[in-house]
């Protein structure tokens, strides 16, 4: 794309404080990994907008920018004057706090600013943040809101991709994102899924120590864990192929009463993307077009309600996030392997993976049988940005892990992603867990024959 240029000059001033030149490189890295996505998107392709919970590309870019604008630069500089005032309304998203907001399903209409004007205001803002981070100086205050704009910066790098592929899967042709190559999964075949036990009893999550987390995966708390298994690996396409074989879609027992509704009202009969009555061969659509599916890779592209339903189907249930994170605790460090992003691999890879229970993270985000609450304690930030996470903990559900689009710097085991129960378009697929008895013995299914 000829519109992508260079971010500010490399940094060279040594004069700034360590922790100052620290965030000035990485903030240059993380808006430059934004830029590579839309390498090979057109201006067109930036403008689109499919449905209310995808977002034009174009308005990722100036969102983002946006937000190192209005919560940083505005605090860092007085008297601060914004590149464009008319910014500040059209690309909030929904900070109350901040003022008034175009209207969330109208980010398509958008037509102006133009693309180009959008890497312009880009390119003016890295300037002066990256300007006034080498000049020192800055508060903690600050500085702590420059690293939550990255953070908040490598989320919406997720939603360009998962939001692009949607807008694609709307267009008839089914443009690829990527060429075919950038798809391959070379993993192994998976194992024999199996059930690995834990024991019940008091336990610690939530993050507590260094390094930057968001607000709601604090504080650290206990919690009473009952005795439980949960799968080796999540679910592969091939088993819940069988789930669709045996009339899942058809069969109300399995199924939520909100779900169900939703699956006859959008007539769902597999995950989205698949188009597996088009012949004798299931394809599914990706960010490299139409593939053949892979039988072994893990299912993605589930509502919370469809893995719910086929871990009731399967005789088990879904984990919850707290009994997810115990296991991840034991897992020990990140493999390169979750790193998909950087790898190009862009659909989640078939593979084993080391440990007792594997897959964790890097391939899909998991869904929960957890309702997105405050933890015990729990304070939102001060002021507009406390609507960052707060003002979302009701009718959403917690998802773990990471996916194959998440960038490498958020998969961590207290990170708590979450998204209303009927949504698909992300790359959300299943790990079951199932009850244990106080004696050791798996308590009954979920009334599943």
């Amino acid at each position: 794309m000829s519109s992508v240029v260079p971010l500010h000059p490399p940094v060279t001033t040594e004069n700034a404080p360590p922790r100052q030149r620290q965030l000035a490189a990485q903030y240059q890295a993380v808006r430059a990994r934004t830029l590579g996505l839309i390498g090979g998107l057109s201006a067109e392709d930036c403008q689109l907008q499919s449905m209310n919970d995808a977002s034009p590309v174009k308005w990722h870019l100036a969102h983002t920018t946006w937000f190192f604008e209005t919560f940083v630069l505005e605090l860092a500089q007085r008297g601060y004057r914004a590149v464009n005032a008319k910014y500040r309304v059209l690309f909030n998203s929904y900070y109350v706090g901040v003022g008034a907001r175009h209207p969330r399903g109208d980010r398509g209409l958008l037509s102006r600013p133009s693309l180009e004007e959008v890497l312009v205001y880009r390119r003016k803002v890295d300037t002066r943040l990256v300007d006034g981070l080498l000049q020192g100086g800055w508060s903690d205050e600050i500085l702590d809101r420059v690293q939550l704009g990255l953070e908040h910066e490598c989320q919406h790098q997720e939603l360009i991709l998962t939001d692009i592929k949607h807008h694609f899967w709307c267009n008839p042709l089914r443009p690829a994102y990527k060429a075919a190559g950038a798809n391959l999964n070379l993993g192994e075949r998976p194992s024999e899924l199996e059930f690995v036990g834990y024991e019940g009893g008091l336990a610690e999550i939530g993050h507590d120590g260094d390094g930057f987390v968001l607000d709601n995966e604090k504080p650290r708390h206990r919690v009473w864990l009952e005795p439980f298994e949960i799968a080796s690996r999540p679910v592969t396409n091939a088993e819940y192929m069988e789930f669709i074989a045996d009339g899942g879609y058809r069969k109300a027992q399995y199924w939520l009463s909100d779900g169900w509704d939703l699956r006859e009202r959008e007539g769902w009969r597999a995950p989205l993307y698949w188009l597996a009555e088009d012949s004798d061969t299931p394809r599914v659509f990706t960010l490299a077009g139409m593939i053949e599916i892979d039988p072994d890779a893990p299912v993605s592209h589930l509502s919370y309600y469809e893995a719910d339903a086929y871990a009731r189907w399967a005789g088990a249930r879904l984990p919850t996030e707290a009994e997810w994170e115990r296991v991840a605790q034991d897992a020990g460090a990140i493999p390169d392997t979750a790193n998909l992003l950087e790898r190009g691999l862009l659909s989640p890879s078939a593979g084993n993976g080391e440990g007792r229970v594997r897959q964790l993270f890097g391939d899909v985000w998991e869904w929960t049988g957890s309702a997105y609450l405050p933890y015990p304690g729990y304070k939102p930030l001060a002021g507009a940005l406390g609507e960052y996470n707060g003002k979302f903990m009701v009718n959403q559900m917690v998802l773990r892990g990471g996916s194959c689009v998440t960038p490498r710097a958020q998969a961590r085991a207290t990170y708590r992603n979450f998204f209303a129960p009927g949504a698909r378009w992300q790359f959300a697929g299943v790990r079951l867990a199932r009850s244990v008895g106080s004696r050791g013995v798996r308590e009954p299914s979920l009334g599943v024959a």
